[in-house]
């Protein structure tokens, strides 16, 4: 079984307007995973309604997937293909939980973020929580083919890890 895993991380227009996105990265790197792809996008509604594909009307309602389009399509965002040890599971953990206001502290939501579902749904609006991360290995390789195209993405090994990972 490969531990080497790519996964597809998006900093939403609210982490551009923040200005995190350095902060955001970073955290990444010092656990060692390597970006291999990385692009700053407007989305449009096929680009978003990609990634927010018709299994979040099934699963939360179309109404919930009409907010997060909107959300997605507000402004710019960057999305970045990272790599690593099981790094979707990696990426995940680095997150924290899908609402901000109970997403642990240490976590880049739990340290950046504050929005609640309750706010969210009060204002019939998109969950603004800075970031998405892919949340499977399967789900990953499906997102990052409606952001990347393959010849976007670098195979490359850092010169510091030339000698550990090989």
């Amino acid at each position: 079984m490969e531990t080497i895993e790519q996964t597809l991380v998006l900093l939403k227009p609210d982490a551009l307007d923040r200005g995190l996105l350095g902060e955001i990265i970073q955290r990444f790197e010092r656990v060692g995973l390597k970006i291999v792809g990385m692009k700053l996008l407007q989305p449009n509604q096929q680009h978003a309604e990609g990634h927010y594909t018709e299994d979040l009307a099934v699963r939360r309602g179309a109404h919930v997937r009409k907010m997060m389009v909107d959300m997605l399509m507000s402004g710019p965002i960057l999305a970045i293909v990272f790599e690593g040890i099981e790094a979707v599971e990696q990426v995940r953990k680095m997150i924290g939980s899908t609402e901000p206001k109970t997403a642990a502290p240490g976590t880049i939501r739990g340290d950046y973020a504050h929005a609640s579902f309750k706010h969210v749904d009060s204002n019939n609006s998109g969950m603004f929580n800075l970031i998405h991360g892919s949340s499977s290995v399967d789900e990953a390789k499906q997102e990052i083919a409606v952001w990347f195209a393959v010849d976007e993405l670098v195979q490359h090994t850092p010169s510091y890890t030339k000698n550990t990972l090989a």
